[in-house]
């Protein structure tokens, strides 16, 4: 079993709430667009699983250990309630239910953070 590096996971976390909120945004912003079919992102879970381990640098002239690429994630034709006449799928009460629940998210993966920073303090202090 490999190591868990907290920060990066936190990281890469808030990088797709970061993402799933500019969707959001994006289906809000879509409400009242004629056909337009509300998005979402693929489930974290996705992202880690999906994720490719690369080998560190640990000298300059190692060959072949690049940084890796930012990945983009994938989004799909989000479920919804139902679609209006129009054709539009978006429901401006599911995509504030999707935008709170990225809030908590985003308010858990800052605590994560900050109890694990204050136990490595901590830690360095003796």
């Amino acid at each position: 079993m490999q190591p868990v590096n907290l920060f990066n996971l936190a990281t890469r976390h808030s990088e797709w709430l970061s993402f799933r909120q500019s969707v959001v945004a994006g289906n809000i912003a879509n409400a009242e667009t004629p056909g337009y079919r509300a998005r979402e992102v693929a489930g974290f879970e996705a992202v880690l699983n999906g994720a490719e381990m690369m080998m560190r640098a640990t000298h300059a002239r190692h060959i072949g250990a690049g940084e890796a690429a930012a990945q983009s994630f994938d989004t799909h034709e989000a479920d919804t309630w139902e679609t209006s006449h129009s054709g539009n799928s978006v429901r401006l009460e599911q995509e504030l239910l999707r935008a709170s629940e990225i809030n908590r998210g985003m308010q858990f993966n800052t605590g994560v953070v900050q109890v694990f920073h204050r136990m490595l303090a901590a830690t360095v202090r003796g």
